[in-house]
């Protein structure tokens, strides 16, 4: 069990520094205040929170009229008055002290013995998360971690913090670190984002005291437009709906197209013996992706680097293709799980990615990066 906080007894006179003048604290029959207990507010960065909570239960003297915090930098003193308020809790902004203990202060100045001192244990921090994956979906990045913060001390843990950066590339991150939420879950969905554009993420642990942990591996990220259920027909029978354009190159995403269309990437074509076949278009290539049916399409992560093809592909439900849009750097890349095959039509989920080169399509485990973390 960690120790979270040290209880000291204080003496009925404390001495006291304050300012630039020593000043003593008489105790009188004012009852003090007790249960003195802390929470920190996590900045983002480790061991550096950037405030304290602290709360009390009440003094129950009846003419209290205010209570006095007081802190120090060293477990050896002397204590600084910190601030005054009427409220049992004191917000204290910045990287706290050491200690801390609050007074009961009557209408006549009077002022109690001091409660139990609190020490601010920022050390005793939970376990980083070990992995960081994540998902590209549309306009949003799925992301989720091992829970082990949580497994290693399940009564000392709060939640988990997600944060993420600019990406300079895929192996570095900018230092515009910003907060996208908290959940108690291993596991969190950033959403309202630009399709084509990378981003940083990393996550933390948070106590139920706000120590902050380390963070997990940072993983970088790029949403793409992707959709479900689409029908295409054979362009022998129905030629208006027969091909697919991934991305017009500006706001138009899965456009159905004339199987004539010079910007379909493919069109479905229907052989003699009824079966229906997946055919490149212009400028784009195709292979199967491995060589059974997948789960859904999320099962389809990086475009593989090679092995594409003009050669049209029999589409056979539950197996996933890939497309390769144009060649070289500048190349996109596309995928399609079918998920139904009729005689006359069939349905099938597409994603692409609209970022030129970036074969990343929806899911690889965190590298570790030379990225720079913000300290807040």
């Amino acid at each position: 069990m960690r120790a979270y906080a040290r209880v000291g007894s204080l003496l009925a006179v404390l001495a006291v520094a304050a300012c630039d003048q020593n000043r003593t604290i008489t105790g009188v029959p004012l009852d003090p205040p007790s249960d003195l207990s802390y929470e920190l507010d996590p900045s983002g960065s480790p061991g550096e929170p950037s405030a304290i909570l602290l709360s009390w239960a009440p003094s129950s003297a009846p003419a209290l009229s205010s209570y006095r915090v007081y802190s120090s930098p060293t477990t050896s003193g002397p204590y600084y008055l910190r601030g005054e308020t009427t409220s049992p809790t004191f917000h204290d902004a910045g990287v706290p002290d050491l200690q801390y203990f609050v007074t009961a202060v009557d209408d006549n100045g009077d002022e109690s013995a001091g409660s139990n001192v609190v020490t601010v244990y920022t050390r005793l921090a939970l376990e980083a998360p070990e992995t960081l994956y994540s998902t590209s979906l549309n306009g949003a990045v799925e992301l989720d971690w091992t829970d082990n913060a949580y497994a290693a001390d399940p009564g000392a843990f709060k939640w988990y913090r997600v944060y993420s950066a600019s990406a300079i590339s895929d192996t570095l991150c900018d230092t515009d670190w910003v907060l996208e939420g908290a959940t108690v879950s291993p596991a969190f969905i950033v959403g309202v984002l630009t399709n084509g554009v990378p981003r940083c993420y990393g996550v933390s642990a948070i106590d139920t005291l706000g120590d902050e942990s380390l963070w997990s591996p940072l993983r970088e990220d790029t949403p793409r437009p992707d959709a479900r259920n689409v029908a295409l027909y054979p362009a022998e029978t129905t030629p208006a709906q027969a091909g697919l354009e991934f991305w017009d190159g500006a706001s138009g995403y899965g456009l159905v197209v004339n199987a004539g269309s010079p910007a379909a990437n493919f069109t479905v074509s229907q052989h003699a013996d009824s079966t229906l076949w997946l055919v490149p278009g212009a400028g784009t290539t195709m292979q199967q992706y491995g060589s059974a049916a997948i789960a859904d399409l999320t099962s389809i992560d990086y475009a593989p680097a090679s092995g594409y093809s003009s050669a049209a592909l029999q589409a056979q439900p539950g197996f996933g293709y890939v497309f390769q849009v144009g060649s070289g750097p500048s190349a996109r890349y596309g995928a399609v799980r079918v998920t139904y095959v009729g005689r006359t039509f069939l349905i099938l989920d597409w994603s692409f990615q609209t970022d030129a080169g970036n074969p990343e399509l929806v899911r690889a485990p965190a590298p570790e990066t030379g990225a720079t973390v913000k300290r807040h």
